[in-house]
This record gives C-alpha cells, structure tokens and sequence, in this order.
C-alpha cells in the first residue's frame, strides 16, 4: 500500500470511527435574540425583555467570535420578527446549531433561577451543557434542563435550545441583571457549554 492509499484508507477508518458523533460537529451558531420592537417581552418598570435578549446575544457573539467560531445572530436592533420568520432564517445555516436568548417573568416575585428548554433527543446534551456553564459563571438557582414545545426549537432542523437567564420580575435577578457584568456572564456561560458540546467525548 502506497502513501496515498494508506492516507485515504486512514481517511475512511476516521470517518466511519465518527460517523455516529457528527451531530454534535457544527459550523455555525446561530444565535436567536428573544422578541424585539413592538414584542417587549417581559417587563418591570423600564426593564424590557427585549432589550436584555439582545444585549446578551451581541455578548454571546463575541465571546463566540473571539473563540474562532462562526455566528449569526438573527437581529441586531430593536426590530420584530415573527417566529416563523425566525425559523426560516435559521434554516438557511448548515451544520448549525441554535440558541434563542430569553429572560424570565412569574408573577411569583420570589420565583427566581435560571433554566434550559431543549425539544429534540438530540438538544438535550447542549441543553445540559449550556445550563452547566450557565450556573457555573453566575452561581443562580438551578431551576433545571426541561423539554418544551416552544416554537423555536420544535421547528428548528438543528440542535436547538431556549434559554432563559434569570427573572425579571425577582428583584435581586433584575437588580443584576441591569449590570453588565451579569449579562457578560451569563454570555460567557452559555458560550461555555458551547464549547463543551462541540468537544465532548
């Protein structure tokens, strides 16, 4: 057997060794910020949803970026777009996967935590991660890793989560999640278990 032959015999062995782990290979993430122009989202006094979701996915990316991956974020301004809009514009990435940026509301003011929704077998890992990472860079309550039948992710052709960063009718989460340094972390931490997803064993 010449080189090149034993260079593509090696090839085929990789490839059959991996074939059953590409799910969790990806080039892009794509990056859904929560609600947007009219859609407040979530709102205490002049806290608005909409304006945390964005800032955090912008946060998100760049630690991302910074990291060497490939994003696209599916809104960079107050502006609205529907779910199936969504939907269709994640559609059009490969070898993607999706993460939607959402921030809580109960009117249990006490309620308060962070929490991970996934809705295919195949999210649920990076579910856990980003929860995991979630956690680890803001030291919340761990209100756990839930399947859920949220628009997004049921119809998204990818491993698809929705997270949700804390609760902005809980006084002690809003107060920090006003700071900048809350949001960074959260970003930091859901880039966190990104990383882990894409490097599991």
């Amino acid at each position: 057997m010449n080189r090149f032959s034993r260079y593509l015999f090696a090839c085929l062995v990789g490839w059959l060794l991996v074939g059953p782990a590409q799910a969790r290979y990806f080039s892009t993430v794509v990056i859904d910020p929560g609600h947007g122009g009219h859609d407040k989202g979530c709102q205490w006094g002049r806290v608005y949803e909409k304006h945390l979701c964005l800032d955090t996915s912008l946060r998100l990316e760049n630690t991302l970026r910074s990291k060497g991956y490939r994003t696209a974020v599916l809104r960079r301004s107050d502006y609205f777009i529907s779910l199936p809009q969504r939907v269709s514009m994640a559609a059009k990435y490969r070898n993607a996967i999706f993460v939607s940026v959402h921030y809580n509301f109960t009117w249990r003011q006490e309620a308060s935590g962070i929490e991970t929704f996934y809705h295919s077998a195949e999210s649920k890992p990076l579910a856990s991660y980003v929860q995991e990472g979630m956690l680890k860079r803001v030291r919340g309550v761990n209100r756990g890793v839930k399947f859920a039948r949220y628009y997004v992710i049921r119809n998204t052709k990818m491993p698809s989560i929705l997270v949700e960063c804390g609760f902005v009718s809980n006084q002690n989460e809003r107060d920090k999640m006003r700071k900048a340094y809350y949001r960074q972390a959260v970003a930091d931490g859901i880039a966190d278990g990104i990383f882990k997803f894409r490097s599991r064993g």
